[in-house]
């Protein structure tokens, strides 16, 4: 049995809820109907544009269209990650600490997946690439923001107590060391709680769209378990190294804490 064909009218029926959503946050002055409905049309709109995107990409198959489309991934991801800082570095380390942090998790994950698990041919099958690398990016770019957020943010409050453990003759990664304990623990706390919640409060995503598309159900297990354990790993080498990047950045030279260098 095939997939269900969803008509227009069937989308529509789903965008009336968010827009019910809306009105209700608009009449209860909640301060969020404005950008619910932003982010509703944002998604129409981009997921219709990346569909005609991978029908070109998929009908092509070529090496240089699949790395022009991930290498454009990576960067709007950067950007991503860039605006969700409520204190970010000032110049273009502000973008580039987490699209560097992604491109060394993220895109050495998939490499290895595609290369060495799953073993498509060629190893680059847009089917199996672009897919793959878009939920890795999506789930590392969370961490990677949630992290780097701690660690900016963090270094702020706690100001004072790491020029004391500097003072005191404290190294610069020993005087940030609880704060980057505690910005890649927050980093992981998506990903720790989808794996933990995975088929006993809800089913993923992909492993959904597989039995609606037909796949044997072991068969989906197999591919989402798959997923989560590579989504786990990007994370986590991803908030890694955005948070020893980040903390770094904070001291100069002679270790000497700047937060001047943040915005």
């Amino acid at each position: 049995m095939g997939v269900i064909p969803l008509s227009p009218l069937d989308l529509a029926l789903a965008a009336a809820l968010v827009l019910a959503l809306a009105a209700v946050a608009w009449a209860g002055r909640l301060g969020v109907a404005r950008g619910l409905l932003v982010a509703a049309a944002r998604t129409a709109v981009q997921l219709l544009l990346v569909g005609l995107v991978l029908k070109v990409v998929f009908a092509q198959a070529g090496l240089g269209w699949v790395a022009a489309l991930a290498a454009l991934m990576l960067l709007l991801a950067g950007r991503e990650v860039m605006a969700r800082q409520g204190r970010r570095f000032r110049g273009p380390w502000g973008y580039a600490l987490g699209t560097l942090s992604m491109f060394l998790s993220a895109f050495t994950v998939t490499v290895f997946a595609l290369t060495v698990i799953i073993g498509s041919v060629p190893w680059y099958e847009p089917r199996y690439a672009i897919p793959l690398l878009g939920m890795l990016l999506g789930n590392t770019m969370n961490g990677v923001a949630l992290g780097l957020d701690r660690v900016t943010a963090g270094a702020m409050a706690a100001r004072a107590a790491i020029e004391a453990r500097l003072a005191l003759g404290a190294r610069a990664a020993e005087a940030v060391a609880p704060l980057r304990r505690e910005a890649v623990r927050a980093g992981l706390i998506p990903i720790v709680n989808a794996m933990s919640a995975a088929g006993i409060v809800s089913l993923p995503g992909m492993m959904t769209g597989q039995i609606l598309a037909g796949t044997p159900p072991m068969e989906a297990v197999r591919y989402q378990v798959l997923i989560m354990f590579l989504i786990a790993a990007g994370t986590g080498f991803g908030t890694l190294a955005a948070v020893w990047l980040a903390s770094r950045r904070l001291f100069d030279g002679r270790e000497r804490l700047r937060l001047e260098r943040l915005r």
